[in-house]
């Protein structure tokens, strides 16, 4: 019979089979015992029942419907190992007896009859078996506890034996130092590398080891030695490990890292310390007082705030005559325990009222209970104050249409925001280059007397303000250099730019009067008025639009005047004679009658990379002198960037970048407020750069630009007519002989590639088709030139005029223009030319009315490898003039059938070419030729004896 504290009582017991014993037994342990008893005949019910895992013990017949109880258990034994299973048959014998282990069974019985009789047998073994699994089951437990401590990760574990030797460590323990620890495993562990240097050991730990021992507990605070990388300071506990006898098997020791806790520690008491020096040095005041409100602890910095000394504040008596009496309810405080952020109001030792934030603390301290924390906001009172104004303040500048509005709200707001009553407003009159005195309170005029209009120049203090968007703060302005108005009774005073839209001024009669907060506010107070004045800005560009009309018709007009300007001067280059009257002229036209400010023609000298003026007219007022006219093409003067570019430079709104570029000051003091810069070039050939001023913004729009800038051009050509008109007419000019070493040179490729020198004396000509250039060969085959000459892309096009035993002339047509019309258009000639194989001798005539460096440049700029050979003046008084005025009589064509004509050999006696081969060449019918080449002597001859006055030997009276 189970007893009734039977573990069966308290079991779930599962009886599967088919045969009839179960059914009986299944009776007896529901009576016999309080045990939950399921019984099942298949082994689908079994397998059920055994998955949900809540059966305590299986009791398998030798049968189930279905399968046998061995292969139900087989089966049953891979869904869990550790069920009890108590296998019962009748026919036993040793061979089933051995299958059943190897089932997996923990019991087996053999049944014999009757039944009945064995009944107290099977209840027996049936809680042996329930009572064997859960002794099991508690093992297993208990191992995974062990396992889960010793395996902790934040505790390192280390088990000695019985002798205090190293049996086994976790891997906590493992990580702390680089050490094999199986090579330690037995090593004393007083002497182990976590504790001690080698062969060397620790006393402490070897105490604890021996407490332990004796069966003590022990624990220790250990520094590890610093062989170890990021040494610890670990703490150990050490205890004893006995069995059911009471014999010591093991030690256990754990140890802890505190090494953090140690620093903590360190970092408090340091802590301590810098709350101590910070007590002593902040501005809060800390006081503390018993029940009474007598002080127990004054903070040593309660000067800060009341200016007393700790002292004098013991001798005043309590803290209600410092902080005023019902400060606080007591038993609000009683309950809270904190009353915080109190604002009362307190009087300094020199009489100044201060606003104070005071947090109250129930305390057990130096014999005090009060612990009072006073912070002084008398300045942040002040500024909240002056903040909420600031907000009704730009509240109004919403409804505000005009910077004159916006202005006198300012000045109306100052005396609230900023607890001055002095100020005033500067707005910035473009159209003038003023600053304007918009607004000022009665007090400003009453300390100033009355404000003058200012000039945007910078010289004065506002217009210093504005011009460098500086703002400036002033505790004695008397004490500024730009200081106008000597008289004035202000002392303390600021000065803030309004973006572009002018200067805030605001002052007092009391020295040092702005502190941080005050400044703070004025700065406040105009970034809002600027603000406002940009949002007015904007509102009023809005309204331009709907005067765009209007605004293109009166563009129009002054691209009308501008035509006629241009007429003018078109009408005047075609009567000038000389470089100076067409820069004069120019620049006078161009400001007549006011069409512009100022006007000038400038030089451009590569040499200095600078600027040098040459002409100029209109309202110059220094400006010139002022400037360095540097080439750049960036932040320079308009001029300067045309120069670098070869570009128009066009600024709309001089006073657009004011801060930025230097040379805007000196042309907003002159009134100059939008600017044009136009380059003078024709066919690549720079003359200068025009710059014209004008007095108002937006005088030039893209239109004008386009219109200029061909003005600019035309004036360039007239310019290049003018040199070369000169060149062709001067009786005095240097001839400069250059040696060149450049393949780059049609004429040095040329000699190189055919091995032949190539003389160049005159007959270039610019054709829609490209530059035909007359060459002599010398010492060279004629077909190898031509050869080597279809082989360029320089090269459009070779014609053999005259072939002469081991030379000829050839007519060569380039891609790319000629040196010599570069040079002419510099008003020089281009003499010479010889090139061989080696080198090329150039020879140039220079007029003295051009500038040697100028050509000089020109040529190194031109070839790599460039030596000046000789230098010599020339006079030749009667050549240029009869030459300029035959070369005026020709038209383009006749001067290409002469040239040719003459290089063919066509006036040689006898003639090398004839009057057919010529016209072949050229491409025109015999006749045609003919034509022209009558035309040409006939005007030739009317030169040199109708228009020039010299007398031919053997007649008289030919003029």
């Amino acid at each position: 019979m189970a007893t009734s504290q039977s573990v069966l009582n308290s079991s779930t017991i599962l009886l599967a089979g088919t045969n009839d014993w179960l059914t009986q037994f299944a009776t007896t342990l529901e009576t016999q015992t309080d045990a939950t008893v399921h019984t099942v005949v298949t082994k689908a019910e079994a397998s059920d029942v055994v998955q949900k895992r809540t059966t305590d013990c299986l009791i398998s017949g030798d049968t189930l419907e279905g399968t046998t109880g061995l292969e139900f258990i087989r089966e049953i034994r891979t869904e869990t190992t550790t069920l009890p299973v108590v296998f019962c048959t009748a026919d036993g014998s040793e061979a089933i007896a051995s299958n059943a282990i190897e089932a997996g069974v923990m019991d087996y019985i053999t049944l014999t009859e009757p039944i009945e009789g064995m009944t107290d047998e099977l209840i027996e073994r049936t809680e042996r078996a329930v009572r064997s699994a859960r002794r099991s089951a508690t093992e297993r437990d208990r191992a995974r506890q062990f396992d889960a401590i010793f395996n902790d990760s934040r505790t390192a574990t280390w088990v000695l034996n019985p002798d205090g030797s190293l049996a086994r460590v976790n891997e906590t323990a493992r990580e702390m130092v680089d050490v094999d620890v199986e090579t330690i495993v037995g090593e004393p562990f007083w002497m182990l590398p976590w504790w001690a240097e080698t062969d060397t050991k620790n006393a402490d730990i070897q105490q604890i080891v021996e407490n332990a021992l004796d069966g003590k507990f022990s624990n220790a605070v250990v520094q590890q030695p610093s062989h170890i990388e990021n040494p610890q300071v670990i703490d150990l506990s050490v205890r004893p490990v006995e069995n059911e006898r009471g014999d010591l098997v093991s030690i256990v020791v754990e140890g802890v890292d505190i090494t953090e806790r140690v620093d903590l520690e360190r970092d408090l008491r340091q802590s301590e310390e810098l709350h101590r020096v910070t007590l002593n040095n902040m501005t809060d005041t800390v006081l503390i007082t018993n029940e009474a409100g007598e002080y127990t602890y004054v903070c040593p910095n309660v000067h800060f705030i009341f200016g007393y000394t700790a002292d004098e504040i013991h001798e005043q008596g309590t803290i209600d005559d410092l902080l005023g009496t019902d400060l606080f309810d007591r038993e609000e405080l009683a309950e809270d325990g904190v009353l915080k952020n109190i604002e009362t109001t307190a009087t300094d030792k020199a009489g100044r009222k201060h606003t104070l934030l005071v947090n109250i603390r129930e305390v057990s301290i130096q014999d005090g209970t009060f612990l009072f924390s006073c912070r002084d906001i008398t300045k942040r009172k002040q500024r909240e104050e002056a903040l909420a104004t600031l907000q009704e303040t730009a509240r109004d500048f919403l409804y505000a249409e005009t910077h004159q509005e916006i202005a006198q709200h300012v000045v109306d707001d100052t005396p609230s925001v900023l607890n001055l009553d002095a100020s005033a407003v500067y707005l910035f009159d473009v159209d003038g280059n003023e600053l304007r005195p918009a607004a000022h309170s009665a007090i400003m005029k009453e300390l100033n007397g009355p404000l003058p209009t200012i000039h945007a120049d910078g010289e004065t203090l506002p217009s210093y303000s504005f011009v460098e968007d500086e703002a400036l703060f002033f505790d004695d302005v008397h004490e500024a250099d730009r200081l106008e108005n000597r008289a004035t009774d202000l002392r303390s005073v600021a000065y803030i730019p309004l973006g572009n839209h002018g200067v805030f001024v605001a002052g007092s009669d009391r020295i040092s009067f702005f502190d941080d907060v005050s400044r703070e506010l004025t700065d406040l107070l105009a970034a809002t008025a600027e603000a406002a004045l940009d949002r007015v800005t904007r509102e009023s560009q809005l309204r331009k639009q709907d005067r765009t009309l209007q605004e293109q018709n009166e563009q129009l007009t002054a691209l009308n005047r501008i035509n006629e300007t241009i007429r003018e001067i078109d009408q005047a280059l075609v009567q000038a004679e000389t470089r100076e009257e067409i820069d004069h002229t120019v620049c006078e036209l161009l400001t007549s009658e006011d069409r512009f400010r100022f006007a000038w023609i400038g030089a451009i000298d590569r040499t200095a990379d600078t600027i040098e003026p040459r002409a100029w007219a209109g309202r110059e007022q220094g400006y010139l002198d002022s400037q360095s006219f540097a080439i750049d093409a960036a932040d320079v003067e308009p001029a300067g960037q045309t120069a670098a570019t070869g570009d128009v430079t066009m600024v709309t709104n001089v006073a657009a970048r004011l801060r930025k570029d230097p040379w805007r000051k000196a042309a907003l003091a002159r009134d100059y407020l939008s600017v044009l810069s136009i380059p003078l070039v024709y066919n690549d050939l720079t003359h200068g750069v025009l710059t014209v001023y004008a007095p108002n913004q937006g005088a030039f729009d893209d239109t004008t630009k386009a219109v200029l800038a061909e003005l600019g051009e035309t004036i360039a050509s007239a310019l290049s007519a003018i040199e070369r008109k000169n060149a062709l007419l001067t009786t005095s000019m240097t001839r400069v002989e250059f040696v060149i070493d450049d393949s780059t040179f049609i004429l040095s490729r040329l000699a190189q590639d055919a091995a032949c020198t190539l003389s160049y004396q005159g007959g270039v000509q610019q054709s829609t088709e490209g530059s035909y250039v007359f060459v002599t060969v010398d010492d060279g085959a004629v077909p190898d030139v031509v050869d080597a000459a279809s082989q360029l892309v320089g090269i459009d096009d070779i014609q053999q005029i005259s072939v002469d035993g081991e030379g000829g002339i050839l007519r060569l047509r380039l891609t790319q223009p000629f040196l010599a019309l570069e040079l002419a258009d510099h008003g020089a000639v281009f003499r010479e030319a010889i090139a061989d194989p080696t080198s090329t001798t150039l020879v140039i005539d220079i007029p003295d009315s051009i500038d040697v460096r100028t050509i000089t440049q020109l040529v190194r700029e031109t070839f790599s490898a460039v030596d000046l050979r000789s230098k010599q003046t020339l006079d030749q008084s009667m050549e240029p003039d009869l030459y300029s005025k035959f070369l005026e009589k020709l038209t383009e064509r006749q001067l290409e059938v002469i040239q040719t004509a003459y290089y063919s050999g066509f006036f040689e006696s006898p003639r090398e070419s004839t009057g057919e081969d010529v016209a072949e060449t050229l491409g025109i019918s015999p006749p045609a030729f003919y034509k022209h080449s009558r035309t040409v002597q006939r005007k030739l001859f009317e030169t040199l004896f109708e228009e020039n006055d010299f007398s031919i030997p053997g007649i008289s009276g030919v003029q």
